[in-house]
């Protein structure tokens, strides 16, 4: 409570605010900045929501939506004259500052007072107010807790509510991991009190696919699935040519990781994505196989136990051989947690 009691007590006056999260920003991570950017409007701060990139076009509906600042070169001066001059600098959804790219930086050296709210494992120590939990399924969840702690819950309307809940839905995989908890039934339940249309927040996140993401994730499936059965393992790898064939825009290969996760008896799924500059990758599990572990020792990247990224500079053919190299030596792991 110590954390919430410095926030409460930084928060106590007006302050000009300024939120973040991290690169590509999923549901959880826009969810949280703009559900919190409702709140903190609705006690009198001036808020702006800057992300570092952009972000699929099925989260646009999100009220806020119209207000966020997106960096790019073309904001970049506008972007560090707020990072410079706000008083208080909110870091969501991710747990270290290089996840946010160039603006890492920037709020580094800001003199703001800043603040982390996360649900990362191994957060980095920048900030002056840290909340973090692995155990939340959602950094959303969180922002719900620390409003509920500020005595506040009842300032969350149904806008509010249902940024929180496309962060929490989308972050247990529709409530179906195991990170779905008791309190997340019940934090629920009170998002839909306060007026939260759960149906139409998964309609406009699962069901508003275009007509060309439908057909690049049929390619994805037909010829671009490779199925290891003797490691228990699944994968997909994409060129920028094939995104380019398919006009790939933000947000279309969002979850098909999880396609190749849902295929019977496969513990361990990856998505290479050749993005030019370097390689991105997804890698999704079940069971006792931490690919947070494997991503941080092989692909300089990690996550949660059973969710993690990484990256790779390597090209993508190289990528995917070192990636199918280094199965043999987990057959155990992979076996053993089928």
């Amino acid at each position: 409570m110590q954390e919430i009691t410095a926030l409460r007590e930084l928060l106590a006056t007006p302050k000009n605010i300024l939120i973040t999260t991290h690169h590509k920003p999923d549901a959880d991570a826009l969810g949280s900045s703009l559900g919190l950017a409702g709140y903190l409007k609705k006690k009198g701060h001036h808020v702006i929501v800057v992300t570092p990139s952009d972000y699929p076009a099925f989260l646009n509906w999100m009220p806020g939506n119209d207000e966020v600042l997106v960096y790019d070169e073309k904001t970049d001066a506008r972007v560090r004259h707020l990072i410079n001059e706000t008083e208080v600098l909110f870091c969501l959804d991710f747990s270290a500052l290089s996840r946010i790219n160039e603006m890492g930086e920037m709020v580094r050296n800001s003199p703001a007072v800043k603040v982390m709210i996360d649900h990362h494992m191994h957060p980095e120590d920048f900030a002056q107010i840290t909340i973090s939990d692995t155990r939340a399924a959602a950094t959303a969840e969180l922002i719900f807790e620390v409003i509920r702690n500020l005595g506040d819950e009842a300032l969350i309307d149904a806008g509010i509510g249902e940024c929180l809940y496309a962060g929490i839905m989308t972050d247990t995989g529709s409530f179906r991991h195991p990170s779905t908890s008791r309190n997340v039934h019940l934090i629920i339940a009170e998002l839909i009190a306060a007026g939260a249309n759960t149906a139409r927040v998964h309609r406009l996140i699962y069901d508003n696919h275009t007509l060309t993401r439908l057909r690049f994730l049929g390619y994805a499936l037909k010829d671009k699935l490779v199925v290891h059965p003797e490691y228990n393992t699944a994968y997909i790898a994409i060129s920028q040519e094939e995104l380019k064939e398919y006009d790939s825009r933000t947000g279309d290969t969002e979850g098909l990781v999880n396609f190749a996760l849902s295929i019977e008896g496969i513990v361990f799924a990856a998505l290479l994505i050749d993005r030019g500059q370097a390689v991105k990758i997804s890698f999704r599990s079940v069971g006792d196989f931490s690919v947070n572990e494997f991503s941080r020792a092989h692909f300089n990247g990690g996550g949660h136990h059973n969710a993690a990224g990484g990256i790779s500079h390597d090209s993508l053919e190289a990528t995917v051989a070192k990636f199918e190299s280094l199965l043999p030596q987990y057959r155990e792991q992979l076996i053993h947690s089928a």
